[in-house]
């Protein structure tokens, strides 16, 4: 069996050319491979390496690298599962590739730099393993991700899979805000929460069911209505809002501390069969008042208690706000500033519409004029004796 093995190295040789490490360290505009596994990442890792296990390798690159004619460098632990692993990908089609010699064993000996520092622990490269393995994800965007964090208002049935996704990526930091307890009406649509937690506060369950999900994630509960008076304080801990709300009054107020902050919010909104989502950030791009300058009439802003809604709905938009929350943070591809995405559950499909910046809104029109924070009632005017906007 070892002759036999042996035989299959020498064969992958006459094909799979290599190179040393200092050859490698010089090489510019190169696509490096590392197929060891998981748990031999915790050693290290060539700094920008995709990181795909050898026996994952050939069901995977093509999404990652569908050019067959990019240069690519493979590696492992000690250069002979790279040379297999480049003779798989000969075969796939591919034609520029090369095996490191004597692989990252040799590169470390040798004193190459560009090593990640050993920020993930074992359990965490095992946790994070297909993010790590994403080219624009990797072992730096990780890190960004544990340490992001996230304030989701809400903890219903937007909330509900945006705060599953966001505590499974490893959002180090997760706010929940969200008043209401977990009632039996409440299963059909928010999961976050289950049966023996109904008469329970939302966050609290939301608590133990992240807490459970992930232990990497600090979970901080707000048991409380978002107000102009606290909006600012716990905002300002965040790096991103998501907005999960299901009334007008905390949408405008949302908006509108986000404008005084700067902090982007990811909107979400449902209704019966339909939903819709976008990103707003702040003078970069529209606000939620470019979009809707005054809230519907009351009687065409019912919540989904009056109304009802298909309990998928929520989980199709909950789960792109958590994506672009994620986009965000790590700042790859484009985010929905500027892009209404909206959904219809009863024939599938997806429409986007292009909103811009209002030069005369009244929240964001003037960037060194942020609109003063006031409380709205079930109609959006200022409660109070505030003037309206």
């Amino acid at each position: 069996m070892a002759q036999k093995y042996q035989d299959i190295l020498a064969a992958a040789r006459e094909t799979i050319p290599e190179i040393t490490p200092q050859e490698l360290a010089a090489k510019k505009d190169t696509i490096i491979i590392d197929v060891r596994e998981p748990n031999e990442w915790e050693e290290g890792v060539i700094e920008g390496a995709l990181l795909i296990p050898q026996g994952i390798l050939e069901h995977t690159v093509e999404a990652k690298v569908p050019n067959t004619n990019t240069p690519m460098v493979i590696y492992c632990g000690s250069g002979q599962r790279s040379l297999l692993a480049g003779k798989a990908l000969q075969e796939l089609g591919y034609k520029n590739i090369v095996s490191l010699a004597g692989g990252f064993e040799r590169w470390r000996i040798e004193g190459q730099n560009g090593q990640h520092s050993d920020s993930l622990t074992r359990d965490q490269r095992a946790r994070y393993a297909r993010h790590l393995s994403l080219k624009n994800v990797g072992e730096q965007g990780q890190a960004r991700l544990l340490n992001a964090k996230v304030l989701v208002i809400g903890a219903g049935g937007l909330g509900s899979p945006a705060c599953l996704y966001l505590a499974a990526a490893g959002i180090g930091s997760i706010g929940i805000m969200d008043y209401d307890i977990v009632e039996t009406s409440n299963l059909q649509r928010q999961i976050l929460h289950s049966t023996d937690q109904i008469g329970k506060q939302k966050v609290n369950s939301a608590y133990k069911r992240l807490s459970g999900l992930n232990p990497d994630v600090k979970i901080k509960p707000y048991a409380t209505r978002l107000t102009s008076e606290n909006a600012l304080d716990i905002m300002e801990n965040y790096d991103v809002v998501v907005d999960g709300g299901d009334n007008f009054p905390t949408r405008y107020l949302v908006n509108d501390a986000a404008l005084h902050l700067k902090v982007p919010i990811v909107h979400g909104s449902i209704f019966r069969f339909e939903g819709q989502a976008t990103v707003f950030d702040p003078y970069n791009g529209p606000c939620y008042r470019c979009l809707f300058p005054l809230p519907p009439p009351q009687e065409l802003s019912l919540n989904c208690k009056e109304t009802g809604v298909l309990g998928v709905v929520p989980g199709v938009i909950g789960s792109i706000q958590a994506t672009e929350t994620i986009k965000l943070i790590l700042g790859i591809g484009d985010t929905l500033n500027g892009r209404l995405l909206t959904y219809d559950a009863l024939d599938q499909s997806f429409m986007e519409l292009s909103i811009v910046r209002n030069p005369k809104c009244p929240s964001c029109a003037l960037e060194d004029r942020p609109p003063r924070l006031v409380d709205y009632d079930e109609t959006c005017i200022p409660v109070g004796n505030v003037e309206a906007l």
